[in-house]
């Protein structure tokens, strides 16, 4: 991209913040930085950044509750949000992906390792696809990000929405977790074995169960028409 992204970077450790905003900064990227969770969540609304990097443990507003703030704005133009922890217990990352989290990112963080994951996020964000549409009841507008799902316009996080898309264009078709895993958040990314597993039950309780079926033991498929 000739135009680097504008990247807000959360974290009450000023050494990891003058740190990663010194290396991504090198990069070209815009970068604005805040120290706690409650100035996240206004410095969000002031600069629309493409990309969030979330420490998960804050003063104020820990990151998760700021990922819930920022998904909750109802803006049709959503960034990608990633956490930065130094914890790894499943729980913390099915707390972020409930939140409407797209990516993980353990510490101690390496530069150049952080560089290449915020490189990977972007250019799947940027990626353009047709427009998908399965029934009269559930459209896949690609290009906005929207789903629209009985005429209602629903804003999915990206990671829920690139599932579904992703699932959409196998119809009938059943694809196993480490298949998704691969897909729709890349070798690059690492995240825990549930990871999937919590993204399809957040797609089940928006647009019911009908569409995406379990297959036991093996993982899942959509819905033929």
């Amino acid at each position: 991209m000739n135009k680097k992204a504008t990247i807000l970077f959360a974290d009450d450790d000023p050494d990891i913040l003058e740190m990663i905003s010194y290396n991504l900064e090198r990069e070209g990227y815009t970068i604005h930085t805040a120290v706690n969770g409650e100035e996240a969540v206004e410095l969000s609304e002031k600069v629309n950044p493409d990309l969030i990097l979330l420490d998960v443990m804050m003063p104020k507003m820990d990151g998760v509750q700021v990922c819930e703030a920022i998904r909750s704005n109802g803006k049709e133009v959503q960034p990608i949000i990633a956490f930065l922890t130094s914890r790894a217990e499943d729980y913390s990352q099915i707390a972020g992906f409930n939140a409407g989290g797209d990516d993980y990112i353990n510490k101690p963080i390496r530069p150049k390792v952080l560089i290449s994951r915020i490189e990977a996020l972007l250019r799947r964000a940027g990626s353009n696809i047709v427009k998908e549409e399965v029934n009269e009841d559930l459209v896949l507008d690609v290009n906005r990000y929207l789903l629209l799902f009985k005429g209602e316009e629903l804003y999915l996080p990206k990671k829920e929405f690139e599932l579904l898309s992703f699932l959409m264009k196998k119809p009938g078709n059943v694809s196993n977790r480490d298949q998704i895993l691969a897909e729709v958040w890349g070798d690059d990314t690492i995240v825990g074995e549930r990871t999937v597993d919590v993204h399809i039950r957040k797609l089940r309780e928006k647009i019911g169960d009908e569409y995406i079926r379990t297959i036991k033991g093996v993982g899942y498929t959509f819905k033929a028409s």
